[in-house]
């Protein structure tokens, strides 16, 4: 069972930081981060993207951009991704990830889950209720 979760999107400031702090809540005593592929490095999470996690009763606050690399992977039993063109990205930075690498909702719908970065509310709400599923579904998986 992994003890060390690494939640991955692009740019690190919308999706993941969203799964990193849903996964915190859900399974407090494993050690959940998050990073992107092309991650918008030291950024703050996304104004939007802060204002529904509020909404979601997530913070985003203290959040800080960082990039995806071979050194980081290493540090992580589990990679979760939005996207199946992640497990791409990743096979390509850190090919020894590959393995530790799948989809957020595998165990929800196996879809990808799309970027939201400048959207509608709507897409943001949508978006972020398919990542609040997608780690009850992985919790479930750990806990249950």
């Amino acid at each position: 069972m992994p003890s060390k979760i690494l939640v991955v999107c692009t740019g690190n400031i919308c999706r993941s930081p969203m799964g990193e702090r849903f996964f915190r809540v859900l399974l407090p005593h494993k050690k959940i981060d998050s990073a992107g592929t092309v991650a918008l490095i030291n950024h703050g999470a996304d104004a939007d993207a802060q204002r529904m996690a509020k909404k979601f009763g997530i913070s985003l606050d203290g959040h800080r951009g960082r990039q995806f690399t071979p050194e980081l992977s290493v540090r992580y039993d589990l990679i979760l991704v939005m996207e199946k063109a992640h497990l791409r990205q990743i096979a390509h930075i850190a090919p020894e990830a590959r393995s530790k690498a799948m989809l957020l909702g595998y165990w929800f719908n196996q879809m990808d889950i799309p970027d939201p970065w400048h959207k509608s509310d709507e897409a943001f709400d949508h978006i972020f209720q398919l990542i609040e599923r997608s780690c009850q579904a992985w919790a479930s998986k750990f806990t249950g």
